[in-house]
């Protein structure tokens, strides 16, 4: 990401600082669960959330690939998936990666990436984190 530094992230507060993308989301200590986005008070308890990591790789839930134009400048067609995170109990609705659109199946292994990709709110180019087919899913 150093070479894309200028480039707006699509949301401010969701990935971790550092050389390694990861998800950033919150923490509910009173009531043990994970959020992402994250936000100031638990939907559960109204609990102050704290800000953690919730890693990087994900296991596909279920899968949809979309073969209409797409918004906010997509490629068509491009895939969305519901993830289990691994390093976290927590289910989260993301992007794949539209190179792999239509390729993807449940319960395959998938790891966050960040990338030029669509535009933002403001129709400016941003990068935007998505989910790909991780390296060793062969193994």
């Amino acid at each position: 990401m150093t070479e894309q530094h200028d480039i707006p992230l699509v949301y401010d507060n969701i990935l971790t600082p550092g050389p390694e993308v990861h998800l950033q989301g919150g923490y509910c200590p009173s009531c043990d669960l994970y959020h992402f986005p994250q936000q100031d008070r638990c939907t559960e308890c109204l609990g102050t959330v704290n800000t953690t990591d919730l890693g990087n790789k994900a296991v596909i839930h279920s899968v949809t690939t979309i073969r209409t134009r797409a918004p906010l400048g997509l490629p068509s067609p491009y895939s969305v998936a519901y993830l289990d995170l691994k390093h976290v109990p927590l289910r989260v609705f993301s992007l794949m990666d539209p190179a792999e659109a239509g390729q993807y199946s449940i319960g395959q292994e998938v790891e966050l990436q960040v990338a030029p990709l669509g535009l933002n709110n403001n129709k400016e180019i941003c990068l935007r984190p998505y989910f790909r087919t991780c390296a060793n899913s062969a193994e």
